[in-house]
């Protein structure tokens, strides 16, 4: 088996056991709001900093998140532990990924020039699904560089609908023309 990253280990290891007891919804939304939280730099270095007892720590963390479950709220000991806490993200990632796979979902990210309104979003949601056989999970990124259109990155697939994409190709066309001609 290959070597799994240490985030997706305790993705899979808190997938399994939230799986046993039903919990995979919660421990998702559990994981989304710490991870969210722990991108605070300081709240994070506090419960990184060897100077602070692991009992202060811990008392944080219960503080802070008083509903969390016990599986995500012992995960989180247990990365503090190990001074590993930075890794938090990693670890909402791989279990969403995994809850998603569970699922049958597939995360998709859409980038556009401007913010897409509900109804464009619904057709590319749609549009996915049917291409994919999939319930649609959509990511919408906004970047202006693209110029118009879409980039949809379904897994490691990428369909590049951008102005950006279309313009870089006419102008490679027409170098290649010129570069072909003689004279």
């Amino acid at each position: 088996m290959a070597k799994q990253v240490p985030g997706k280990r305790y993705a899979q290891a808190i997938f399994e056991l939230a799986g046993q007891q039903d919990l995979i919804e919660q421990c998702e939304s559990d994981l989304a709001s710490i991870s969210q939280v722990l991108q605070d730099e300081d709240f994070r270095s506090f419960l990184g900093h060897a100077k602070v007892p692991m009992s202060d720590k811990i008392r944080s963390i219960e503080t802070v998140f008083p509903d969390t479950n016990s599986l995500v709220r012992n995960l989180i000991a247990l990365l503090i532990s190990r001074s590993s806490i930075e890794i938090i993200g990693d670890v909402h990632t791989g279990y969403r990924q995994l809850v998603n796979e569970f699922k049958g979902r597939q995360e998709v990210e859409v980038t556009s020039a401007l913010a897409l309104n509900q109804d464009e979003e619904q057709r590319i949601n749609d549009f996915v699904a049917q291409l994919i056989k999939k319930e649609v999970v959509i990511t919408t990124r906004v970047d202006e560089t693209i110029l118009g259109g879409v980039i949809i990155q379904v897994g490691d697939q990428l369909l590049d609908g951008s102005l950006r994409s279309k313009l870089e190709g006419l102008r490679r066309e027409i170098k290649s023309d010129v570069a072909k001609s003689p004279g």
